[in-house]
């Protein structure tokens, strides 16, 4: 790391502490030329790889602008967008890779907004999975049935019963 008063390309690391969660790392040093001191803080770069091979930093603000298009209308507010962009982060992050394709984000979007609205999920869902007939609805709305008769079943079994 450079020293930002001498510009001596060598420094020497005092102290590394954790910061925002474990997202960042604050680095306290010491240019070993001057002798001065100075605090680097440095956080994990994730990318997004596109379908066209190029790569650019993962940016929650796009997210919140695809999922607020599908939730237009929908009684969704910003807190919740920025809440399930937080859960898209954090999914991808914990792939523990430095890239990931567009795709990956996209399977990350659609089950936190699956929870939150299942029409702007449909909405979403439609365009990231290019439903081409109305069967592909069907199917999805389908499934999504399946999903909340489970959730309903098993919340109404009560612990212990030969169902549960």
């Amino acid at each position: 790391m450079r020293c930002p008063f001498c510009h001596n390309a060598d420094s020497r690391v005092i102290d590394s502490r954790e910061a925002d969660e474990g997202a960042t790392t604050r680095r306290r040093r010491s240019c070993p030329k001057c002798g001065r001191r100075f605090t680097t803080v440095e956080e994990a770069v994730l990318a997004v790889v596109k379908r066209s091979g190029v790569s650019e930093p993962f940016n929650r603000t796009k997210v919140v602008a695809g999922v607020r298009r599908a939730c237009q209308g929908r009684p969704v507010d910003e807190d919740q967008l920025a809440l399930l962009a937080q859960q898209v982060e954090d999914a991808i992050r914990a792939s523990g890779a430095a890239e990931v394709p567009s795709h990956e984000v996209g399977l990350a979007i659609l089950k936190p907004l699956r929870e939150l609205d299942e029409v702007a999920y449909l909405r979403f869902a439609s365009v990231y999975r290019s439903f081409s007939s109305l069967a592909d609805f069907e199917k999805e709305i389908s499934e999504l049935r399946d999903r909340q008769s489970a959730a309903l079943q098993s919340a109404t079994t009560p612990p212990g019963s030969p169902d549960s």
